[in-house]
Protein backbone atom coordinates (compact mmCIF):
# COMPACT_ATOMS: atom_id res chain seq x y z
CA UNK A 1 0.00 0.00 0.00
CA UNK A 2 1.54 3.45 -1.26
CA UNK A 3 2.65 5.75 1.97
CA UNK A 4 -0.14 8.14 3.33
CA UNK A 5 1.36 11.69 4.34
CA UNK A 6 1.25 13.01 7.25
CA UNK A 7 -0.35 16.53 7.33
CA UNK A 8 -0.36 18.77 10.18
CA UNK A 9 -2.32 22.21 9.62
CA UNK A 10 -0.78 25.34 11.28
CA UNK A 11 -3.92 27.92 11.44
CA UNK A 12 -7.29 28.27 12.04
CA UNK A 13 -8.31 30.79 10.21
CA UNK A 14 -10.72 31.19 6.89
CA UNK A 15 -8.05 29.37 4.34
CA UNK A 16 -7.11 26.89 6.55
CA UNK A 17 -10.09 24.98 6.40
CA UNK A 18 -9.85 24.89 2.10
CA UNK A 19 -6.17 23.57 2.73
CA UNK A 20 -7.77 20.72 4.86
CA UNK A 21 -10.27 20.40 2.39
CA UNK A 22 -8.13 19.72 -0.02
CA UNK A 23 -5.46 17.33 1.63
CA UNK A 24 -8.81 15.20 2.72
CA UNK A 25 -9.71 14.77 -1.20
CA UNK A 26 -5.99 13.53 -1.86
CA UNK A 27 -5.79 9.39 -1.56
CA UNK A 28 -1.77 9.75 -0.51
CA UNK A 29 -2.28 12.35 2.65
CA UNK A 30 -4.27 12.32 5.60
CA UNK A 31 -4.59 15.56 8.22
CA UNK A 32 -3.22 14.22 11.42
CA UNK A 33 -3.32 17.58 13.33
CA UNK A 34 -4.85 20.79 13.71
CA UNK A 35 -3.03 23.74 15.12
CA UNK A 36 -3.38 27.36 16.40
CA UNK A 37 -2.38 29.68 18.70
CA UNK A 38 -5.58 28.85 20.56
CA UNK A 39 -6.73 25.35 21.85
CA UNK A 40 -10.88 26.33 21.31
CA UNK A 41 -9.70 27.63 17.58
CA UNK A 42 -7.94 24.76 16.34
CA UNK A 43 -10.23 22.42 18.25
CA UNK A 44 -13.93 24.36 17.01
CA UNK A 45 -11.54 23.92 12.79
CA UNK A 46 -11.10 20.14 13.28
CA UNK A 47 -15.17 19.50 14.07
CA UNK A 48 -15.85 21.94 11.30
CA UNK A 49 -14.09 19.93 8.86
CA UNK A 50 -14.88 16.40 10.20
CA UNK A 51 -11.10 15.87 12.40
CA UNK A 52 -12.53 14.01 15.41
CA UNK A 53 -9.05 11.83 15.47
CA UNK A 54 -6.25 14.74 14.61
CA UNK A 55 -4.15 16.08 17.29
CA UNK A 56 -4.44 19.65 18.68
CA UNK A 57 -1.27 22.14 18.91
CA UNK A 58 -1.08 24.72 20.61
CA UNK A 59 2.78 25.06 20.79
CA UNK A 60 4.23 25.19 16.84
CA UNK A 61 7.72 24.47 18.28
CA UNK A 62 5.66 20.27 19.73
CA UNK A 63 3.48 20.14 16.44
CA UNK A 64 7.11 20.29 14.25
CA UNK A 65 9.13 18.14 16.93
CA UNK A 66 6.36 15.28 15.85
CA UNK A 67 8.61 12.98 13.97
CA UNK A 68 5.12 11.22 12.53
CA UNK A 69 4.14 14.83 10.69
CA UNK A 70 5.52 14.90 6.79
CA UNK A 71 3.87 17.77 5.81
CA UNK A 72 3.21 21.10 7.46
CA UNK A 73 0.68 24.15 6.04
CA UNK A 74 1.34 27.43 7.45
CA UNK A 75 -2.24 29.17 7.47
CA UNK A 76 -1.14 31.72 9.91
CA UNK A 77 -0.79 35.52 9.56
CA UNK A 78 1.65 36.99 7.12
CA UNK A 79 3.91 38.19 9.61
CA UNK A 80 4.12 34.41 11.48
CA UNK A 81 5.06 33.07 8.33
CA UNK A 82 8.76 33.20 7.86
CA UNK A 83 9.49 31.95 11.52
CA UNK A 84 6.95 28.96 11.08
CA UNK A 85 8.65 28.00 7.77
CA UNK A 86 12.24 28.21 9.09
CA UNK A 87 11.09 26.11 12.19
CA UNK A 88 9.20 23.38 9.72
CA UNK A 89 12.22 23.56 7.45
CA UNK A 90 14.90 22.50 9.90
CA UNK A 91 12.47 19.63 11.31
CA UNK A 92 12.77 18.58 8.00
CA UNK A 93 8.87 18.89 7.13
CA UNK A 94 7.99 19.31 3.52
CA UNK A 95 5.86 23.03 3.57
CA UNK A 96 2.94 24.47 1.99
CA UNK A 97 3.25 28.43 2.53
CA UNK A 98 0.70 30.89 2.58
CA UNK A 99 1.40 34.11 -0.06
CA UNK A 100 2.73 36.39 1.24
CA UNK A 101 5.49 33.83 2.50
CA UNK A 102 7.54 36.92 4.04
CA UNK A 103 6.94 40.94 4.76
CA UNK A 104 10.90 41.95 3.98
CA UNK A 105 14.38 40.55 2.79
CA UNK A 106 15.49 39.65 5.86
CA UNK A 107 12.75 37.31 6.68
CA UNK A 108 13.24 36.22 3.07
CA UNK A 109 16.27 35.37 2.55
CA UNK A 110 16.96 33.29 5.79
CA UNK A 111 13.38 31.07 4.94
CA UNK A 112 14.95 30.49 1.87
CA UNK A 113 18.51 29.65 2.78
CA UNK A 114 16.94 27.56 5.44
CA UNK A 115 14.85 25.49 3.14
CA UNK A 116 17.71 25.16 0.89
CA UNK A 117 19.64 23.80 3.71
CA UNK A 118 17.06 21.53 4.61
CA UNK A 119 16.55 19.97 0.95
CA UNK A 120 12.55 19.95 1.85
CA UNK A 121 10.39 19.80 -0.82
CA UNK A 122 7.84 23.74 -1.20
CA UNK A 123 4.48 24.77 -2.70
CA UNK A 124 3.55 28.92 -2.16
CA UNK A 125 0.08 29.26 -2.41
CA UNK A 126 -0.03 30.91 -5.39
CA UNK A 127 -3.27 29.38 -5.68
CA UNK A 128 -4.15 31.06 -8.72
CA UNK A 129 -1.99 29.27 -11.12
CA UNK A 130 -4.36 26.40 -10.96
CA UNK A 131 -7.52 28.21 -11.51
CA UNK A 132 -9.03 26.95 -14.96
CA UNK A 133 -8.68 29.84 -16.89
CA UNK A 134 -4.84 30.31 -15.88
CA UNK A 135 -4.41 26.86 -17.01
CA UNK A 136 -6.08 27.30 -20.12
CA UNK A 137 -3.76 30.43 -20.83
CA UNK A 138 -0.77 28.57 -19.69
CA UNK A 139 -1.56 25.80 -22.57
CA UNK A 140 -2.12 28.62 -25.06
CA UNK A 141 1.01 30.42 -24.61
CA UNK A 142 2.49 27.03 -24.86
CA UNK A 143 0.78 26.33 -27.91
CA UNK A 144 2.25 29.47 -29.78
CA UNK A 145 -1.68 30.94 -29.50
CA UNK A 146 0.34 34.89 -29.21
CA UNK A 147 3.52 34.08 -30.08
CA UNK A 148 6.15 35.54 -28.60
CA UNK A 149 4.76 37.98 -25.52
CA UNK A 150 6.03 41.64 -25.23
CA UNK A 151 3.34 43.17 -22.70
CA UNK A 152 1.73 41.43 -19.81
CA UNK A 153 -0.99 43.50 -17.77
CA UNK A 154 -2.51 42.06 -14.24
CA UNK A 155 -4.61 43.97 -11.88
CA UNK A 156 -5.91 42.38 -7.98
CA UNK A 157 -8.78 45.01 -7.79
CA UNK A 158 -10.54 43.50 -4.26
CA UNK A 159 -12.09 46.59 -1.88
CA UNK A 160 -10.78 45.10 1.58
CA UNK A 161 -12.73 45.87 4.50
CA UNK A 162 -14.31 45.35 7.67
CA UNK A 163 -16.60 42.49 6.11
CA UNK A 164 -12.91 40.47 6.49
CA UNK A 165 -12.38 38.01 9.04
CA UNK A 166 -8.58 39.10 8.76
CA UNK A 167 -9.41 42.26 8.63
CA UNK A 168 -7.78 44.03 11.71
CA UNK A 169 -4.04 42.43 10.59
CA UNK A 170 -4.54 42.89 7.06
CA UNK A 171 -5.16 46.86 7.36
CA UNK A 172 -1.90 47.49 9.76
CA UNK A 173 1.40 47.55 8.13
CA UNK A 174 2.82 45.50 10.48
CA UNK A 175 1.43 42.45 9.73
CA UNK A 176 -0.08 42.84 6.07
CA UNK A 177 3.42 44.04 4.23
CA UNK A 178 1.33 46.64 2.14
CA UNK A 179 -1.29 45.64 -0.43
CA UNK A 180 1.26 44.02 -2.62
CA UNK A 181 2.53 41.57 -0.58
CA UNK A 182 -0.98 41.20 1.14
CA UNK A 183 -2.82 40.72 -1.48
CA UNK A 184 -1.94 42.08 -4.69
CA UNK A 185 0.95 39.64 -4.95
CA UNK A 186 -1.07 37.44 -6.52
CA UNK A 187 -1.38 39.36 -9.53
CA UNK A 188 2.63 40.00 -9.44
CA UNK A 189 3.20 36.21 -9.42
CA UNK A 190 0.37 36.22 -12.21
CA UNK A 191 2.61 38.66 -14.40
CA UNK A 192 5.22 36.46 -13.57
CA UNK A 193 3.33 33.52 -14.86
CA UNK A 194 1.93 34.60 -17.78
CA UNK A 195 5.32 36.85 -19.45
CA UNK A 196 6.76 32.81 -19.65
CA UNK A 197 5.98 30.86 -22.47
CA UNK A 198 7.21 27.36 -21.41
CA UNK A 199 3.87 25.57 -19.85
CA UNK A 200 5.51 25.23 -16.05
CA UNK A 201 7.94 28.33 -16.00
CA UNK A 202 7.79 31.88 -14.54
CA UNK A 203 9.77 34.53 -16.25
CA UNK A 204 11.96 36.94 -13.79
CA UNK A 205 11.41 40.45 -13.14
CA UNK A 206 14.60 42.97 -13.30
CA UNK A 207 13.33 45.92 -12.84
CA UNK A 208 10.55 47.94 -11.11
CA UNK A 209 9.04 51.52 -11.29
CA UNK A 210 6.01 52.14 -8.69
CA UNK A 211 3.75 54.92 -7.64
CA UNK A 212 1.70 54.19 -4.73
CA UNK A 213 -2.00 56.78 -4.19
CA UNK A 214 -5.57 55.67 -3.34
CA UNK A 215 -7.19 57.74 -0.60
CA UNK A 216 -7.72 55.09 2.29
CA UNK A 217 -4.20 55.87 3.73
CA UNK A 218 -4.32 57.08 7.51
CA UNK A 219 -8.07 56.38 7.57
CA UNK A 220 -8.82 52.69 8.15
CA UNK A 221 -4.96 51.61 6.26
CA UNK A 222 -1.76 52.54 7.73
CA UNK A 223 -0.46 52.16 3.96
CA UNK A 224 -1.33 53.41 0.52
CA UNK A 225 -4.36 50.74 -0.49
CA UNK A 226 -3.14 51.25 -4.07
CA UNK A 227 0.42 50.60 -6.29
CA UNK A 228 1.01 50.45 -9.76
CA UNK A 229 4.05 48.93 -11.11
CA UNK A 230 5.86 49.31 -14.51
CA UNK A 231 8.50 45.91 -14.73
CA UNK A 232 11.16 44.65 -17.21
CA UNK A 233 11.10 40.97 -17.66
CA UNK A 234 14.68 39.81 -18.29
CA UNK A 235 13.82 38.51 -21.11
CA UNK A 236 13.05 42.36 -22.21
CA UNK A 237 9.03 41.71 -22.35
CA UNK A 238 7.35 44.96 -19.81
CA UNK A 239 4.49 44.45 -18.04
CA UNK A 240 2.34 46.78 -15.47
CA UNK A 241 0.54 45.34 -11.84
CA UNK A 242 -1.86 46.62 -9.45
CA UNK A 243 -2.81 46.46 -6.17
CA UNK A 244 -6.31 48.14 -5.04
CA UNK A 245 -7.75 48.01 -1.90
CA UNK A 246 -9.15 51.24 -2.25
CA UNK A 247 -11.53 50.30 -5.50
CA UNK A 248 -15.14 50.54 -5.22
CA UNK A 249 -16.66 47.78 -6.92
CA UNK A 250 -16.86 44.14 -6.73
CA UNK A 251 -13.44 41.93 -6.87
CA UNK A 252 -11.81 41.85 -10.20
CA UNK A 253 -8.58 40.16 -11.42
CA UNK A 254 -8.13 41.66 -15.37
CA UNK A 255 -5.53 39.45 -17.26
CA UNK A 256 -4.00 41.16 -20.67
CA UNK A 257 -1.15 39.56 -22.41
CA UNK A 258 -0.57 40.64 -25.86
CA UNK A 259 2.17 38.91 -28.58
CA UNK A 260 3.49 39.38 -31.68
CA UNK A 261 0.88 36.40 -33.02
CA UNK A 262 -2.19 37.31 -31.04
CA UNK A 263 -3.96 38.94 -27.64
CA UNK A 264 -5.44 37.37 -24.87
CA UNK A 265 -7.77 39.64 -22.85
CA UNK A 266 -9.11 37.48 -20.09
CA UNK A 267 -11.06 34.52 -21.24
CA UNK A 268 -11.01 36.27 -24.81
CA UNK A 269 -8.53 34.97 -27.72
CA UNK A 270 -7.50 37.06 -30.87
CA UNK A 271 -5.03 34.54 -32.32
CA UNK A 272 -3.29 33.19 -35.57
CA UNK A 273 -4.41 29.63 -34.49
CA UNK A 274 -8.27 31.09 -35.67
CA UNK A 275 -7.89 31.56 -39.57
CA UNK A 276 -10.52 33.96 -40.99
CA UNK A 277 -11.47 35.43 -37.48
CA UNK A 278 -13.42 37.72 -37.22
CA UNK A 279 -14.36 38.45 -33.77
CA UNK A 280 -12.67 37.84 -30.27
CA UNK A 281 -13.28 33.34 -29.64
CA UNK A 282 -14.23 33.59 -26.00
CA UNK A 283 -13.47 30.69 -23.68
CA UNK A 284 -16.10 28.81 -21.32
CA UNK A 285 -14.10 28.21 -18.41
CA UNK A 286 -13.87 29.18 -14.42
CA UNK A 287 -12.18 33.18 -14.20
CA UNK A 288 -10.33 33.97 -11.24
CA UNK A 289 -13.32 35.99 -10.19
CA UNK A 290 -13.96 35.60 -6.36
CA UNK A 291 -12.32 36.52 -3.56
CA UNK A 292 -13.66 33.78 -1.38
CA UNK A 293 -11.20 31.08 -0.57
CA UNK A 294 -13.65 28.84 -1.34
CA UNK A 295 -13.76 29.83 -5.15
CA UNK A 296 -9.71 28.99 -5.16
CA UNK A 297 -8.25 26.04 -6.53
CA UNK A 298 -6.37 24.90 -3.53
CA UNK A 299 -6.81 21.18 -4.47
CA UNK A 300 -5.09 21.25 -8.03
CA UNK A 301 -2.42 22.72 -6.01
CA UNK A 302 -2.04 20.07 -2.91
CA UNK A 303 -2.74 17.26 -5.90
CA UNK A 304 0.32 18.85 -7.29
CA UNK A 305 2.20 19.74 -4.41
CA UNK A 306 2.37 15.72 -3.11
CA UNK A 307 2.60 14.36 -7.05
CA UNK A 308 6.57 16.80 -6.45
CA UNK A 309 7.07 14.62 -2.95
CA UNK A 310 5.85 11.39 -4.19
CA UNK A 311 8.12 12.13 -7.49
CA UNK A 312 10.97 13.74 -5.99
CA UNK A 313 10.45 17.00 -7.85
CA UNK A 314 10.09 20.74 -7.23
CA UNK A 315 7.02 22.19 -7.91
CA UNK A 316 6.66 25.29 -10.37
CA UNK A 317 5.96 27.12 -7.15
CA UNK A 318 8.56 26.71 -4.90
CA UNK A 319 9.86 28.86 -2.73
CA UNK A 320 12.97 29.16 -4.77
CA UNK A 321 10.98 30.38 -7.44
CA UNK A 322 8.80 32.87 -5.71
CA UNK A 323 11.21 34.58 -4.36
CA UNK A 324 11.33 36.82 -7.28
CA UNK A 325 7.69 37.04 -6.61
CA UNK A 326 8.12 38.63 -3.69
CA UNK A 327 11.47 40.55 -4.30
CA UNK A 328 9.16 42.68 -7.01
CA UNK A 329 6.49 43.15 -4.09
CA UNK A 330 8.88 44.38 -1.82
CA UNK A 331 10.81 47.15 -4.52
CA UNK A 332 7.15 48.20 -5.38
CA UNK A 333 7.61 50.29 -1.95
CA UNK A 334 11.12 50.72 -2.68
CA UNK A 335 10.75 52.70 -6.01
CA UNK A 336 7.61 54.69 -4.82
CA UNK A 337 8.69 55.82 -1.90
CA UNK A 338 12.41 56.87 -2.46
CA UNK A 339 11.53 57.89 -6.44
CA UNK A 340 13.56 55.21 -8.37
CA UNK A 341 13.74 52.28 -10.48
CA UNK A 342 14.36 49.58 -8.46
CA UNK A 343 16.59 46.40 -9.98
CA UNK A 344 16.24 42.86 -8.84
CA UNK A 345 17.42 40.55 -7.95
CA UNK A 346 17.97 42.02 -4.28
CA UNK A 347 18.72 39.33 -2.51
CA UNK A 348 22.33 37.11 -3.16
CA UNK A 349 22.04 34.54 -5.22
CA UNK A 350 25.08 32.78 -3.73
Amino acid sequence: MAKKYRVAVHGAGWVSGEHIKAFQSNPHAEVVAVSSRKESSARAKAMECGLKDAEIYTDFGKLVANKDIDIVAICTPNDLHARETIMAAEAGKHLVIEKPVALNLEELRKMRDAVRKAKVKTVVSFVLRWNPLFETIKAMLADDAVGEVFYVETDYQHNVGSWYTGYEWVRRFASAGGTFLAAGCHAMDALRWFAAKGLHETMDIVEVTAYEGGYRHNMDLDYPGFSVAIVKFKNGALGKVSSNFDCVMPYNFPIEIHGNKGTIKDNRVYSHKFPGQKGWVTIPTILPDSGDVTHHPFKGEINHFIECIMQDKESHCNLEDVVNTHEACIATMISARERRSVKLPLLENS
